[in-house]
């Protein structure tokens, strides 16, 4: 069986680094053009250099600059990139931020600003793929489903996690909003599902695998004994998109070498 994306077009939120470069790299190797969505001029470059790597492999893609958190921005990406590509077919929820502090000393904007990216952001995406998959409908030459949707959320969706207040409840909220997207829209042949990535090796979680100690402790909460890279979450990605998946909805998979088999209660607790 070979995964096939082709004629497709695919928004990957947040990918100019880290996972989401991962899963832009692994759809584009699958067939479809992705658009690279980065937030600002800042990360210009950064979202160059992955669209570089794409078609110095022989695959298609375009850069876009959205905050996700804005509302006006995101209904202007979704309508250049139909006007550009024709349509979309597949999004991939993936923007996402850490703004860490003890609960007690975490700032009202802390909490907001990543609400607003890693919440409300998927939220604006999500309703914005959801209404051009419905204006276009099933085409059977690109894809038996209406459309695709995977929003990239976390172990700490199921994990709690202190210091991180801000973000467990985001991640919580990503099932909960994930999973009545896809009750609200299976009839309509629509696909949504969550990847819940554990230690990944990218810039947001750097001290955490820096140093050969910060990793050897890292290591003892993965049963699988090594960290994951984001090509991991790339090909589950890419499969989640294709029509080998297509009687999967509605559920979160989790890509974490066994983080949620908790190994520190592995010899007794």
């Amino acid at each position: 069986m070979k995964i096939s994306l082709k004629n497709q077009v695919a928004v990957v939120t947040g990918s100019s680094s880290g996972i989401g470069s991962g899963i832009a790299k692994s759809l584009a190797e699958a067939g479809a053009e992705v658009v690279i969505n980065h937030p600002s001029e800042q990360s210009l470059d950064k979202a160059k250099a992955v669209l570089k790597e794409i078609t110095d492999a022989g695959g298609k893609g375009i850069t876009y600059q959205c905050d996700v958190s804005k509302e006006d921005q995101v209904i202007k990406m979704f309508q250049d990139v139909v006007s550009q590509l024709g349509t979309v077919d597949i999004l991939v929820n993936n923007a996402g931020v850490q703004k860490d502090a003890p609960f007690t000393e975490m700032t009202f904007d802390q909490w907001n600003t990543l609400i607003g990216i890693n919440l409300t952001g998927q939220f604006l995406c999500a309703r914005e793929a959801i209404k051009e998959f419905l204006r276009r409908g099933i085409d059977p030459s690109r894809s038996i489903a209406c459309g695709k949707i995977i929003h990239i959320s976390s172990v700490h969706e199921v994990i709690p996690w202190a210091g991180h207040a801000n973000y467990a409840a985001s991640k919580g909220a990503i099932r909960m909003l994930m999973q009545t997207l896809a009750q609200e829209h299976g009839g309509d042949k629509i696909r949504v599902n969550s990847i819940c990535p554990g230690a990944i090796q990218t810039p947001i979680n750097y001290s955490a695998w820096s140093t050969p100690e910060a990793l050897e402790s890292l290591l003892t909460l993965i049963p699988y004994n090594r960290i994951g890279q984001p090509q991991d979450i790339g090909n589950l990605a890419a499969f989640l998109a294709s029509d080998l998946a297509d009687y999967i909805t509605g559920t979160s998979i989790f890509v974490d070498g066994g983080m949620t088999t908790f190994e520190s209660f592995s010899t007794g607790g």
